[in-house]
Protein backbone atom coordinates (compact mmCIF):
# COMPACT_ATOMS: atom_id res chain seq x y z
CA UNK A 1 0.00 0.00 0.00
CA UNK A 2 0.97 3.28 -1.02
CA UNK A 3 1.57 6.20 2.05
CA UNK A 4 -1.63 7.78 1.61
CA UNK A 5 -3.08 10.98 4.05
CA UNK A 6 -6.51 9.57 5.58
CA UNK A 7 -5.44 5.34 5.09
CA UNK A 8 -7.62 3.45 7.82
CA UNK A 9 -4.60 1.07 8.19
CA UNK A 10 -5.33 0.94 11.74
CA UNK A 11 -9.32 1.32 11.77
CA UNK A 12 -9.32 -2.46 9.22
CA UNK A 13 -9.49 -4.95 11.42
CA UNK A 14 -12.58 -2.94 13.17
CA UNK A 15 -14.17 -2.52 10.09
CA UNK A 16 -13.55 -5.93 9.01
CA UNK A 17 -14.97 -7.22 12.15
CA UNK A 18 -18.12 -5.35 12.34
CA UNK A 19 -18.95 -6.51 8.61
CA UNK A 20 -18.31 -9.55 9.36
CA UNK A 21 -20.96 -9.48 12.57
CA UNK A 22 -23.36 -8.39 10.32
CA UNK A 23 -23.12 -11.12 8.11
CA UNK A 24 -22.78 -9.11 4.84
CA UNK A 25 -22.86 -10.28 1.49
CA UNK A 26 -22.04 -7.09 -0.47
CA UNK A 27 -20.32 -4.07 0.06
CA UNK A 28 -19.89 -0.75 -1.17
CA UNK A 29 -16.63 1.57 -0.38
CA UNK A 30 -17.98 5.12 -2.15
CA UNK A 31 -14.58 6.75 -1.40
CA UNK A 32 -11.72 3.76 -1.88
CA UNK A 33 -8.71 5.73 -2.06
CA UNK A 34 -6.08 2.72 -1.93
CA UNK A 35 -8.86 0.51 -1.56
CA UNK A 36 -7.54 -0.74 2.41
CA UNK A 37 -10.95 -1.63 3.66
CA UNK A 38 -12.67 -2.98 0.13
CA UNK A 39 -9.60 -5.17 0.01
CA UNK A 40 -10.55 -6.10 3.88
CA UNK A 41 -14.12 -6.40 3.39
CA UNK A 42 -12.66 -9.12 -0.22
CA UNK A 43 -11.04 -10.89 1.69
CA UNK A 44 -14.73 -11.82 3.46
CA UNK A 45 -15.96 -13.18 0.47
CA UNK A 46 -17.82 -9.86 0.26
CA UNK A 47 -18.76 -8.86 -4.12
CA UNK A 48 -17.48 -5.15 -3.43
CA UNK A 49 -18.20 -2.05 -5.21
CA UNK A 50 -15.07 0.60 -5.06
CA UNK A 51 -15.68 3.81 -6.24
CA UNK A 52 -13.85 7.11 -5.83
CA UNK A 53 -12.75 9.92 -8.24
CA UNK A 54 -8.90 9.20 -9.43
CA UNK A 55 -7.70 7.96 -12.13
CA UNK A 56 -5.05 6.19 -10.02
CA UNK A 57 -7.53 4.90 -7.56
CA UNK A 58 -9.58 3.36 -10.31
CA UNK A 59 -6.08 1.19 -11.33
CA UNK A 60 -5.69 0.26 -7.71
CA UNK A 61 -9.64 -1.34 -7.61
CA UNK A 62 -9.12 -2.91 -10.81
CA UNK A 63 -6.38 -4.15 -9.46
CA UNK A 64 -7.49 -5.35 -6.07
CA UNK A 65 -11.23 -5.38 -6.31
CA UNK A 66 -12.28 -6.58 -9.67
CA UNK A 67 -9.57 -8.80 -10.55
CA UNK A 68 -9.76 -12.56 -9.00
CA UNK A 69 -6.53 -13.98 -8.22
CA UNK A 70 -7.75 -17.20 -9.77
CA UNK A 71 -7.95 -15.90 -13.10
CA UNK A 72 -4.39 -14.49 -13.83
CA UNK A 73 -1.96 -16.57 -15.09
CA UNK A 74 0.96 -16.31 -12.18
CA UNK A 75 3.58 -17.26 -14.75
CA UNK A 76 2.63 -14.23 -17.25
CA UNK A 77 2.51 -11.90 -14.48
CA UNK A 78 5.84 -12.71 -13.02
CA UNK A 79 7.43 -12.69 -16.79
CA UNK A 80 6.17 -9.45 -17.34
CA UNK A 81 7.58 -7.83 -13.97
CA UNK A 82 10.95 -9.31 -14.94
CA UNK A 83 10.59 -8.37 -18.16
CA UNK A 84 9.97 -4.59 -17.08
CA UNK A 85 12.72 -4.84 -14.10
CA UNK A 86 14.79 -5.51 -16.65
CA UNK A 87 14.58 -2.33 -18.65
CA UNK A 88 17.24 0.10 -18.74
CA UNK A 89 16.04 4.07 -18.15
CA UNK A 90 15.37 6.26 -20.55
CA UNK A 91 14.83 9.95 -19.71
CA UNK A 92 10.88 11.17 -20.39
CA UNK A 93 8.74 13.02 -18.95
CA UNK A 94 9.08 11.83 -15.00
CA UNK A 95 12.86 12.75 -14.99
CA UNK A 96 12.59 15.93 -16.31
CA UNK A 97 9.69 16.74 -14.53
CA UNK A 98 9.85 15.35 -11.09
CA UNK A 99 13.50 14.19 -11.03
CA UNK A 100 15.11 17.82 -12.52
CA UNK A 101 12.36 20.22 -12.17
CA UNK A 102 11.18 18.73 -9.00
CA UNK A 103 12.85 16.66 -6.50
CA UNK A 104 10.31 13.61 -5.79
CA UNK A 105 12.44 10.89 -7.54
CA UNK A 106 16.19 10.31 -7.84
CA UNK A 107 16.71 11.00 -11.45
CA UNK A 108 18.03 7.29 -11.59
CA UNK A 109 14.87 6.40 -11.14
CA UNK A 110 12.77 8.58 -13.03
CA UNK A 111 14.15 7.17 -16.11
CA UNK A 112 13.36 3.72 -14.56
CA UNK A 113 9.57 5.08 -14.21
CA UNK A 114 9.65 6.59 -17.40
CA UNK A 115 11.18 3.38 -19.33
CA UNK A 116 8.71 1.01 -17.03
CA UNK A 117 5.81 3.07 -17.96
CA UNK A 118 6.05 3.41 -21.61
CA UNK A 119 6.54 -0.62 -22.05
CA UNK A 120 3.25 -0.55 -20.03
CA UNK A 121 1.40 1.33 -22.34
CA UNK A 122 3.00 -0.58 -25.57
CA UNK A 123 2.78 -3.72 -24.20
CA UNK A 124 -0.08 -4.34 -22.11
CA UNK A 125 -2.52 -1.20 -22.71
CA UNK A 126 -6.12 -3.34 -22.33
CA UNK A 127 -5.31 -6.57 -21.26
CA UNK A 128 -6.13 -7.91 -17.99
CA UNK A 129 -2.59 -7.15 -16.61
CA UNK A 130 -2.50 -3.59 -16.87
CA UNK A 131 -4.02 -2.18 -13.87
CA UNK A 132 -1.86 -5.19 -11.95
CA UNK A 133 1.39 -3.58 -13.26
CA UNK A 134 0.33 -0.58 -12.57
CA UNK A 135 -0.25 -0.89 -9.47
CA UNK A 136 3.05 -2.17 -9.06
CA UNK A 137 4.72 0.77 -11.59
CA UNK A 138 3.32 2.73 -8.67
CA UNK A 139 3.16 1.09 -5.21
CA UNK A 140 7.20 0.76 -6.65
CA UNK A 141 7.62 4.54 -7.31
CA UNK A 142 6.34 5.20 -3.71
CA UNK A 143 8.77 3.00 -2.23
CA UNK A 144 11.68 5.24 -3.59
CA UNK A 145 10.04 8.78 -3.54
CA UNK A 146 11.58 11.60 -1.40
CA UNK A 147 8.05 12.99 0.36
CA UNK A 148 6.21 12.79 3.65
CA UNK A 149 3.91 10.81 1.67
CA UNK A 150 1.92 14.02 0.02
CA UNK A 151 2.92 15.75 -3.63
CA UNK A 152 2.25 18.98 -3.04
CA UNK A 153 6.00 19.49 -2.23
CA UNK A 154 9.18 17.33 -1.76
CA UNK A 155 11.74 16.92 1.10
CA UNK A 156 14.88 19.53 1.19
CA UNK A 157 17.00 16.45 1.12
CA UNK A 158 16.98 13.32 -0.74
CA UNK A 159 14.95 10.97 1.55
CA UNK A 160 17.07 7.72 2.60
CA UNK A 161 14.90 5.63 0.66
CA UNK A 162 15.27 7.30 -3.05
CA UNK A 163 18.73 5.59 -3.04
CA UNK A 164 16.64 2.37 -3.51
CA UNK A 165 16.61 0.95 -7.13
CA UNK A 166 12.97 0.96 -8.42
CA UNK A 167 11.89 -2.50 -8.90
CA UNK A 168 8.54 -3.87 -9.27
CA UNK A 169 6.76 -6.90 -7.31
CA UNK A 170 3.75 -8.56 -7.63
CA UNK A 171 0.62 -7.42 -5.61
CA UNK A 172 -1.18 -9.16 -3.58
CA UNK A 173 -3.87 -10.39 -5.15
CA UNK A 174 -7.36 -11.86 -3.90
CA UNK A 175 -9.63 -14.62 -5.26
CA UNK A 176 -13.19 -13.40 -6.06
CA UNK A 177 -14.51 -10.79 -8.13
CA UNK A 178 -15.87 -6.65 -7.50
CA UNK A 179 -17.01 -3.47 -9.48
CA UNK A 180 -14.29 -0.59 -9.67
CA UNK A 181 -16.09 2.99 -10.71
CA UNK A 182 -14.16 6.15 -11.59
CA UNK A 183 -17.11 8.84 -11.18
CA UNK A 184 -18.37 11.45 -8.10
CA UNK A 185 -19.56 9.50 -5.58
CA UNK A 186 -22.28 11.88 -4.98
CA UNK A 187 -23.50 11.83 -8.46
CA UNK A 188 -23.12 7.99 -8.69
CA UNK A 189 -24.24 7.02 -5.38
CA UNK A 190 -28.20 6.29 -6.06
CA UNK A 191 -27.49 4.43 -9.34
CA UNK A 192 -25.16 1.40 -7.81
CA UNK A 193 -27.92 -0.48 -6.25
CA UNK A 194 -28.46 -1.71 -2.71
CA UNK A 195 -25.35 -3.33 -0.16
CA UNK A 196 -25.42 -5.09 2.95
CA UNK A 197 -22.51 -2.93 4.56
CA UNK A 198 -21.75 0.88 3.15
CA UNK A 199 -18.67 2.50 4.01
CA UNK A 200 -17.80 6.02 3.63
CA UNK A 201 -14.84 7.90 4.49
CA UNK A 202 -15.78 11.70 2.77
CA UNK A 203 -12.64 14.01 2.35
CA UNK A 204 -11.88 15.73 5.87
CA UNK A 205 -10.68 19.12 4.33
CA UNK A 206 -10.08 21.62 1.18
CA UNK A 207 -7.23 19.26 0.24
CA UNK A 208 -7.62 17.44 -2.64
CA UNK A 209 -6.43 14.16 -3.20
CA UNK A 210 -6.24 15.39 -6.81
CA UNK A 211 -3.48 17.27 -6.03
CA UNK A 212 -1.97 15.70 -2.91
CA UNK A 213 -1.57 12.91 -5.50
CA UNK A 214 -0.94 14.10 -8.43
CA UNK A 215 2.26 12.33 -9.13
CA UNK A 216 0.08 9.13 -9.48
CA UNK A 217 -2.38 10.58 -11.58
CA UNK A 218 0.09 11.26 -14.27
CA UNK A 219 1.52 8.47 -14.31
CA UNK A 220 -1.58 6.58 -15.04
CA UNK A 221 -2.91 8.54 -17.59
CA UNK A 222 0.81 9.07 -19.05
CA UNK A 223 -0.60 12.32 -21.24
CA UNK A 224 2.63 14.56 -20.12
CA UNK A 225 0.42 17.38 -18.88
CA UNK A 226 1.45 20.95 -18.76
CA UNK A 227 2.41 21.98 -15.30
CA UNK A 228 2.91 24.60 -13.12
CA UNK A 229 4.94 25.40 -9.51
CA UNK A 230 7.64 24.07 -7.76
CA UNK A 231 5.55 20.81 -7.36
CA UNK A 232 4.72 20.51 -10.74
CA UNK A 233 1.27 20.06 -10.55
CA UNK A 234 -0.76 19.47 -13.74
CA UNK A 235 -2.37 22.67 -15.03
CA UNK A 236 -5.16 20.80 -14.92
CA UNK A 237 -5.89 21.29 -11.39
CA UNK A 238 -7.05 24.66 -11.65
CA UNK A 239 -9.76 23.43 -13.83
CA UNK A 240 -12.96 23.55 -11.70
CA UNK A 241 -14.05 20.19 -13.05
CA UNK A 242 -11.74 18.56 -10.86
CA UNK A 243 -12.78 20.34 -8.05
CA UNK A 244 -15.45 18.54 -5.04
CA UNK A 245 -18.22 19.71 -3.64
CA UNK A 246 -16.62 17.84 -0.02
CA UNK A 247 -13.86 19.90 -0.39
CA UNK A 248 -15.70 23.18 0.42
CA UNK A 249 -16.61 24.38 3.91
CA UNK A 250 -19.38 26.03 1.98
CA UNK A 251 -20.72 23.24 -0.04
CA UNK A 252 -19.19 19.59 1.86
CA UNK A 253 -21.97 19.47 4.73
CA UNK A 254 -25.19 19.37 2.30
CA UNK A 255 -23.16 16.89 -0.15
CA UNK A 256 -22.36 14.59 2.37
CA UNK A 257 -25.75 14.57 3.74
CA UNK A 258 -27.19 14.16 0.24
CA UNK A 259 -25.16 11.52 0.21
CA UNK A 260 -25.50 9.42 3.01
CA UNK A 261 -29.51 9.97 2.40
CA UNK A 262 -29.00 7.95 -1.13
CA UNK A 263 -26.98 5.03 0.08
CA UNK A 264 -29.21 1.88 -0.01
CA UNK A 265 -27.60 -0.65 2.59
CA UNK A 266 -28.35 -2.35 5.51
CA UNK A 267 -25.99 -1.13 7.40
CA UNK A 268 -23.85 2.17 7.20
CA UNK A 269 -20.19 3.19 8.76
CA UNK A 270 -19.49 6.47 8.14
CA UNK A 271 -15.55 7.85 8.90
CA UNK A 272 -15.01 11.39 9.67
CA UNK A 273 -12.71 13.06 12.42
CA UNK A 274 -12.37 15.68 14.91
CA UNK A 275 -10.69 18.17 12.58
CA UNK A 276 -13.70 18.05 10.06
CA UNK A 277 -16.61 20.58 9.24
CA UNK A 278 -19.09 18.67 10.72
CA UNK A 279 -20.04 17.78 14.49
CA UNK A 280 -20.69 14.38 15.66
CA UNK A 281 -23.90 15.55 15.92
CA UNK A 282 -24.32 16.36 12.78
CA UNK A 283 -23.06 13.27 11.31
CA UNK A 284 -25.54 11.21 13.10
CA UNK A 285 -28.43 13.50 11.90
CA UNK A 286 -27.29 13.06 8.62
CA UNK A 287 -28.02 9.06 9.17
CA UNK A 288 -31.55 9.50 11.25
CA UNK A 289 -33.59 7.25 8.18
CA UNK A 290 -31.70 4.21 10.24
CA UNK A 291 -33.35 2.63 13.26
CA UNK A 292 -30.10 2.78 15.41
CA UNK A 293 -27.16 4.97 15.66
CA UNK A 294 -23.51 4.56 17.40
CA UNK A 295 -21.04 6.51 17.07
CA UNK A 296 -17.49 5.39 18.66
CA UNK A 297 -14.38 7.20 18.39
CA UNK A 298 -10.84 6.05 18.22
CA UNK A 299 -7.23 8.11 18.87
CA UNK A 300 -5.15 8.52 16.07
CA UNK A 301 -1.98 10.04 15.13
CA UNK A 302 -2.05 12.58 12.87
CA UNK A 303 -0.31 12.60 9.80
CA UNK A 304 3.73 12.34 9.73
CA UNK A 305 3.58 16.04 7.95
CA UNK A 306 1.60 17.42 10.83
CA UNK A 307 4.07 15.80 13.65
CA UNK A 308 7.28 16.72 11.40
CA UNK A 309 6.11 20.28 11.39
CA UNK A 310 6.56 23.71 9.28
CA UNK A 311 9.93 24.32 7.84
CA UNK A 312 10.84 27.49 6.04
CA UNK A 313 12.20 27.93 2.60
CA UNK A 314 16.23 27.37 4.50
CA UNK A 315 15.11 24.49 6.00
CA UNK A 316 14.37 26.01 9.78
CA UNK A 317 11.70 25.30 11.72
CA UNK A 318 9.12 27.71 12.33
CA UNK A 319 5.96 27.81 14.28
CA UNK A 320 5.10 24.58 16.47
CA UNK A 321 3.36 21.77 16.46
CA UNK A 322 -0.06 22.08 17.87
CA UNK A 323 -0.68 18.53 18.16
CA UNK A 324 -0.20 15.26 17.41
CA UNK A 325 -3.11 13.23 18.06
CA UNK A 326 -6.96 13.51 16.67
CA UNK A 327 -9.91 11.58 17.48
CA UNK A 328 -11.36 9.21 14.34
CA UNK A 329 -15.08 8.72 14.42
CA UNK A 330 -16.75 5.92 12.49
CA UNK A 331 -21.18 6.17 12.95
CA UNK A 332 -22.52 2.81 12.80
CA UNK A 333 -25.98 2.88 11.45
CA UNK A 334 -29.11 0.29 10.39
CA UNK A 335 -31.12 -1.92 12.40
CA UNK A 336 -31.25 -2.02 16.10
CA UNK A 337 -30.18 -5.45 16.27
CA UNK A 338 -27.55 -5.20 13.93
CA UNK A 339 -25.86 -2.13 15.38
CA UNK A 340 -26.09 -3.52 18.53
CA UNK A 341 -23.78 -6.53 17.27
CA UNK A 342 -21.42 -4.45 14.90
CA UNK A 343 -20.32 -2.35 18.24
CA UNK A 344 -19.78 -5.00 20.20
CA UNK A 345 -17.82 -6.50 17.18
CA UNK A 346 -15.72 -3.50 17.26
CA UNK A 347 -15.07 -2.70 21.12
CA UNK A 348 -13.75 -6.52 21.12
CA UNK A 349 -11.57 -5.72 17.60
CA UNK A 350 -10.26 -2.20 19.29
CA UNK A 351 -10.82 -1.90 22.89
CA UNK A 352 -9.40 1.24 22.84
CA UNK A 353 -12.87 2.26 21.39
CA UNK A 354 -15.24 4.77 23.18
CA UNK A 355 -18.18 7.14 22.43
CA UNK A 356 -17.71 10.72 22.21
CA UNK A 357 -19.36 12.57 25.08
CA UNK A 358 -21.44 13.02 26.45
CA UNK A 359 -22.23 9.70 25.95
CA UNK A 360 -20.02 7.39 27.39
CA UNK A 361 -21.13 3.82 26.67
CA UNK A 362 -21.55 2.30 23.25
CA UNK A 363 -24.80 0.98 24.60
CA UNK A 364 -26.08 4.47 24.99
CA UNK A 365 -27.48 4.90 21.21
CA UNK A 366 -29.82 6.96 19.67
CA UNK A 367 -32.91 5.20 18.24
CA UNK A 368 -34.92 6.83 14.80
Amino acid sequence: MIKYLGSKRRLVPVLQAVAASSGARSALDLFTGTTRVAQAFKRLGMEVTAVDLARYVEVFARCYVETDAAEVDERELDDALAHLNSLSGSAGYVTETFCRRARFFQPFNGERIDSVRDAIASNYAGSPLEPVLLTSLVEAADRVDSTVGLQMAFVKQWAQRSYKRLELTAPHLLPGTGRALRGDARALVGTLGSFDVAYLDPPYNQHRYFTNYHVWETLVAWDSPAHYGVACKRLDARDPATRSDFNSKRTMPSALADTVSSVDCGLLLLSYNDESWVTVDELERMCSHHREIVTLSFESARYVGARIGIHDPSGAKVGTVSHLYNREYLVVAGAVTTVRRAVAAAMAAHPGARSPAPREEPSASRRR
